[in-house]
């Protein structure tokens, strides 16, 4: 009887000590801070940007979520952009019907400028832990760049980061803002190798 007294007592108190961690306040940096954003990319943000300008009748950007928000600018992406932003649910990476039509879009598009290299990045909206959304991130970046794959895309031609909840595109605290905050978001790059 003593040993399931003693047991449950030990047991109780791993449980309020992992609790308790699990609260501990996160070192990772806040929104105005520093972001650090996790890449599958071997390319750093400084690196040289070889062939700017016109590649398959399109002009590329140079811009992606990080550089803009250094600059003061909107990640927003713009409506004649030719790779429009997959959206996502709550707390969701799959893809709906509506992300799936906007990546069969964004596919053609890739199709018809083969020599064009994409970055896809992940946000997330503020709710959850900054490690939480930038995994989260990571997964909703992963799981468009595996469609686009599946629709025929090399998967050299992609790469992913996440920035999970470091780069909003709308501050609000609203349904509607979070909603245009969960998203993949396709920048094309510069003369920059995505392996």
């Amino acid at each position: 009887m003593k040993f399931r007294i003693r047991f449950a007592s030990h047991l109780c108190g791993l449980m309020v000590f992992c609790g308790l961690a699990a609260c501990a306040p996160s070192a990772t940096n806040k929104p105005g801070a520093n972001p650090a954003p996790r890449s599958d990319s071997d390319a750093s943000a400084s690196d040289a940007r070889a062939g700017e300008g016109q590649r398959g009748g399109t002009k590329e950007s140079d811009a992606g979520s990080l550089k803009q928000m250094q600059e003061g600018k909107s990640s927003a992406t713009s409506a004649s952009s030719p790779l429009q932003d997959v959206f996502y649910d709550f707390d969701r990476y799959d893809l709906s019907a509506d992300a799936r039509a906007t990546l069969r879009a964004n596919a053609d598009w890739l199709k018809s400028n083969p020599s064009a290299r994409v970055e896809i990045e992940g946000h997330c909206d503020e709710r959850g832990t900054n490690e939480y959304n930038l995994a989260l991130g990571a997964k909703r970046a992963q799981a468009a760049r595996e469609f686009l794959a599946t629709l025929g895309i090399p998967a050299d031609r992609l790469s992913t980061i996440s920035y999970g909840e470091e780069i909003p595109v709308c501050r609000e605290q609203t349904e509607d803002c979070w909603r245009k905050n969960r998203r993949a978001r396709f920048v094309i790059l510069q003369g920059r190798s995505t392996s």
